[in-house]
C-alpha cells in the first residue's frame, strides 16, 4: 500500500538518502514534498517525494526501495503512483533527474513513458561535497527526463 507519511522516522530518512546521498540536499526540500511511503504489513519497503517546480508541473525528487525487495517491480510501483496521483490533481507535467551513470533509474524512468530533455553538466560535481560512485563511474551529470500527463 501506498499513502503519506505521517511522521519521518530514521528508517525513512535512511532511504532518503539511498536514493540522495547528501542529507544537506534531502534536507532542501523534504519539508516542501508530498511525502509517501510503500508499506506491507507495516513494514516499510520504499519512500515518494513530490514538489511543485512550477505551475502544472511537479518533480518525482526522491525515490527510493529497500535494498532486500529491490528488483521486485516496486519501484515501478511508487513511478506510476507519482503519475497517477500527479494526474488526479490536475499537473500536466512530471519530472525526474538522475545520475548520467544510474542505468537501471533510467531504463525504469523510460519503461514508465519519461523521455530525456536535457543533461545538467557538473550537477553533481557543484552541489554535492563528496564525490559519488555509482557502476564504477564518478557520477558527474544529471539526466532531466519528464513525461506529459494530458
Amino acid at each position: 500500500m501506498i499513502r503519506p507519511i505521517k511522521k519521518v522516522t530514521a528508517q525513512h530518512y535512511q532511504l532518503f538518502l539511498n536514493a540522495d546521498p547528501s542529507r544537506k540536499v534531502v534536507n532542501s526540500y523534504l519539508n516542501r514534498a508530498y511525502q509517501f511511503e510503500l508499506v506491507h504489513d507495516e513494514t516499510l519497503l520504499g519512500v515518494l517525494l513530490l514538489i511543485d517546480t512550477r505551475p502544472e508541473t511537479i518533480e518525482i525528487v526522491n525515490v527510493a526501495v529497500d535494498e532486500s525487495v529491490q528488483n521486485q517491480g516496486l519501484g515501478e510501483k511508487l513511478i506510476q503512483f507519482a503519475i497517477d496521483w500527479s494526474k488526479q490533481h490536475r499537473y500536466h507535467t512530471i519530472e525526474i533527474g538522475t545520475g548520467s551513470t544510474s542505468f537501471a533509474q533510467l531504463y525504469l524512468y523510460q519503461k514508465c513513458g519519461f523521455r530525456v530533455v536535457s543533461v545538467d553538466h557538473d550537477f553533481f560535481v557543484n552541489n554535492y561535497d563528496e564525490p559519488i560512485i555509482e557502476n564504477k563511474l564518478v557520477l558527474k551529470d544529471m539526466i532531466r527526463l519528464k513525461k506529459e500527463l494530458h
